[in-house]
């Protein structure tokens, strides 16, 4: 830290700046549903903000009736369904985590949020959430769902650049969960090929090798001594350099929605491959905004980024 500059102090924001969401999700915390409606519906077909904006709305109704009493009190309205339908899904998500099982949901309410999901996807049909949702759930079946792969089709008819999908794709054809590392890598870098100058979905390399990292973290412990050098091989180096170079050198200056997110996942990437000249521009970029995932994987994630930015203000 040069002097007079001021500390570095990382803000974890989970709405990502969304001062509207954060009021919605505030409104949700005192029992109340009313401003939901005008929310979804002022966010129009930007689907990238939609889809942020149902899963962190969800996140906090899934432990209320919020979804509930919305959908009764207006039926007829198909944000209330589609917000019913992912509410469910996460609910079935929570069930999982609490027992350590991904099938603690059961048969009978998996099925149950598919069908909801369905509904809303009937209900609305240009929207691309209601298959987001389902391309979530489709992780907790046994070997995965039997329609994941029409599922994601009827996803890019309605959204080919939709995120939280090829995210929630990504995991399923893991290791975690129905897939190996392998068709995890391929998927993401045939995401990357047919991906334009500009987009974000370069950082899908990314995010798989953090899913690698977890998974393999998680089953042999401190003994996965290659795991210090995951971000440091060539093929980590040649990966992180592809998504600056696609996504950061032509990005046009407008944070979009879940741009937050991503850049930190190229963060920890750059500072955990020792590209401390593109870390420093991204740190610059970011300011103090962060986000606990990737930084939470290794310790306490304001602890974590802060001790980075230090090693790479120093070297640069």
């Amino acid at each position: 830290m040069t002097p007079g500059s001021k500390p570095f102090t990382p803000e974890f924001d989970a709405t990502l700046r969304d001062r509207d969401l954060a009021k919605a999700r505030q409104d949700i915390a005192i029992g109340r549903w009313q401003g939901l409606p005008e929310l979804l519906h002022s966010t129009g077909h930007d689907w990238d903000r939609r889809t942020h904006r149902v899963r962190l709305l969800a996140q906090s109704t899934a432990g209320t009736t919020i979804a509930e009493e919305w959908y009764t009190a207006r039926p007829g309205d198909p944000d209330a369904l589609v917000l019913r339908a992912d509410t469910e899904v996460l609910r079935c998500f929570n069930l999982a985590v609490a027992a350590g099982d991904p099938g603690a949901a059961g048969q009978d309410r998996l099925d149950m949020a598919v069908r909801t999901c369905l509904r809303a996807a009937d209900a609305h049909p240009y929207d691309p959430v209601p298959w987001v949702s389902l391309l979530t759930i489709a992780r907790l079946y046994p070997g995965g769902h039997r329609q994941f792969n029409h599922w994601w089709k009827e996803l890019k008819l309605r959204h080919q650049e939709n995120r939280e999908a090829h995210n929630q794709a990504l995991r399923h054809v893991s290791a975690r969960w129905h897939g190996t590392h392998g068709t995890m890598y391929d998927f993401a870098r045939d995401v990357v090929d047919s991906t334009a100058p500009g987009s974000p979905l370069a950082v899908l390399l990314q995010v798989a090798r953090l899913e690698e990292y977890r998974y393999r973290l998680e089953r042999e412990g401190d003994m996965a001594l290659f795991l210090r050098r995951h971000w440091s091989t060539d093929v980590a180096l040649a990966d992180t350099r592809r998504t600056w170079d696609t996504w950061v050198v032509n990005w046009d200056g407008i944070y979009r929605a879940q741009d937050i997110a991503d850049f930190n996942y190229l963060l920890h990437a750059t500072c955990a491959g020792g590209l401390y000249s593109e870390a420093a521009y991204l740190f610059k970029l970011l300011a103090d905004q962060a986000t606990a995932v990737p930084w939470s994987y290794f310790g306490d994630p304001a602890t974590v980024i802060a001790k980075w930015h230090r090693t790479v203000m120093r070297s640069t």
